[in-house]
C-alpha cells in the first residue's frame, strides 16, 4: 500500500495510530493493541523517504533534518486529520501518526459523569485533564471547548503542538495557534494571550515551570483555562505542579493553585470485554476542603477526600473502574491492571 491507502485503512479500521518505521511492517494500534497490517512488506528506507516527501512541507523537512524530530498535523482527503511525530531510530526515519476524527464527541458520549459538563459553565478558573499519552486527554479537552463553542459567545484561544481537532462554526470565536508555525514558543504564546482579549484559553500541554506558571497566571487574572498534564491522579497532579517550582516559591504557588483550581480529571481508556475501549475518570472538584488541603501541603489527603465526597460529584478511579465492571463493560482482571489502590477496588467489587 502507498501512504494514502495506509491512511485510509487507519480510518476504516478505527485505529488510533499508524506506525511506520524502517525495518518493520506498517503497524496499527486498534483498541490499544498493536497489529501489523496484513499482507504488507517491511518498510524500506526508500519508501520512508518517499512518504516523508509526501507528508512534510519543505519547511518541515528542513526542521526535521536540523532537529531530527518534528511534530505537525495535516488534513487527509476531508476524511480526518492526523497528528504526526517524525523522528529517527537507528539512524533511519520513522513516523507515528495519530488519527484525529473530524467529529468531536460530546462529553456525555465520552463517558464522563453528567456533573462534569458543568465545568463548561465556568467563567474563570483552572481545569486540568491528566493521564498517560493516548488515554483521551486531547479528545476530552476538545469536547469541553466545543460545548462552550456551541453554547455561548466566547473568545477562545488554543495553543497546541500541533493543532489537533478543528472546531465547527458555533457561537464562539476560536483562534488556534500552532507551535513554531503561529508562535515561536509556549512562553511567548501564553504571555501574548493575555493581550488578545481571551475568555477561554486551552494549553495543549503544561511541560515545564514557564508553561505551568503562565497557565496559572492566566486563570488567576479572570480567565477560564483548560490544560493537560502527564500524571496519574489528582494528588500526583497537585504535587507535580508544586514541585516544579523552587522550594522558596512553593508556599506562594500553593496559595495561587488553591485559589484558581476548579477541577482535575484523571483519565484512562480501558479495553472492554467487547472489542473497544471505554473511559474511566477520577474526578476531583476544588471544594473549600480541597483548597485548604492544597494550601496546607497535605496532598496525601486528596484520595480520601475524593472517596468520601461522592455527593459532590467526585469519583476515585477505583469507583469508576468498579462501576464499569458492574456494568459488564470491563473484566475484573482488566480493572486490576489500571487500578492505583487494589484493596479499595476489591472492596468496591464485593
Amino acid at each position: 500500500m502507498n501512504i494514502q491507502q495506509l491512511l485510509d485503512l487507519t480510518i476504516r479500521q478505527n485505529a488510533s495510530d499508524l506506525h511506520l518505521s524502517v525495518g518493520f511492517l506498517p503497524t496499527l494500534r486498534i483498541h490499544g493493541d498493536l497489529i501489523p497490517v496484513p499482507g504488507e512488506s517491511i518498510v524500506s528506507p526508500g519508501q520512508m523517504e518517499e512518504i516523508i516527501k509526501v507528508l512534510l512541507s519543505e519547511m518541515q523537512i528542513n526542521n526535521y533534518k536540523q532537529s531530527i524530530e518534528v511534530d505537525f498535523s495535516f488534513e487527509f482527503e476531508s476524511k480526518a486529520r492526523f497528528r504526526v511525530n517524525a523522528y529517527k531510530q537507528k539512524g533511519q526515519p520513522a513516523l507515528a501518526l495519530r488519527l484525529i476524527p473530524y467529529r468531536i464527541p460530546p462529553l456525555e458520549e465520552l463517558g464522563f459523569p453528567p456533573v462534569v459538563s458543568k465545568l463548561t459553565e465556568l467563567k474563570q478558573g483552572f481545569v486540568l485533564v491528566t493521564g498517560p499519552t493516548g488515554h483521551g486527554k486531547s479528545t476530552a479537552l476538545a469536547s469541553f471547548i466545543n460545548k462552550i463553542n456551541l453554547s455561548r459567545a466566547e473568545h477562545i484561544i488554543t495553543i497546541e503542538d500541533p493543532i489537533e481537532y478543528v472546531y465547527p462554526a458555533g457561537k464562539s470565536l476560536i483562534e488556534q495557534r500552532e507551535m513554531y508555525s503561529d508562535t515561536s514558543s509556549w512562553g511567548n504564546a501564553l504571555r501574548a494571550s493575555l493581550r488578545e482579549d481571551p475568555d477561554v484559553v486551552l494549553v495543549g500541554e503544561m511541560r515545564d515551570l514557564e508553561t505551568i506558571s503562565s497557565a496559572m497566571t492566566i486563570a488567576e487574572t479572570g480567565h477560564l483555562v483548560f490544560a493537560t498534564l502527564h500524571t496519574n491522579s489528582a494528588a500526583q497532579s497537585i504535587d507535580r505542579i508544586i514541585d516544579v517550582f523552587p522550594e522558596v516559591q512553593q508556599p506562594q504557588i500553593r496559595l495561587q493553585l488553591s485559589a484558581t483550581l476548579e477541577a482535575i480529571l484523571s483519565l484512562r481508556l480501558i479495553p472492554t470485554i467487547q472489542p473497544g475501549r471505554t473511559l474511566a475518570a477520577e474526578v476531583l472538584f476544588a471544594t473549600p476542603a480541597v483548597r485548604n488541603i492544597i494550601r496546607e501541603a497535605k496532598s496525601y489527603l486528596i484520595d480520601n477526600t475524593i472517596e468520601t465526597s461522592a455527593e459532590l460529584g467526585m469519583q476515585p478511579m477505583e469507583r469508576a473502574l468498579a462501576n464499569l465492571v458492574h456494568a459488564g463493560k470491563i473484566s475484573e482482571e482488566m480493572a486490576l491492571k489500571y487500578v492505583l489502590r487494589p484493596e479499595l477496588l476489591a472492596k468496591l467489587l464485593k
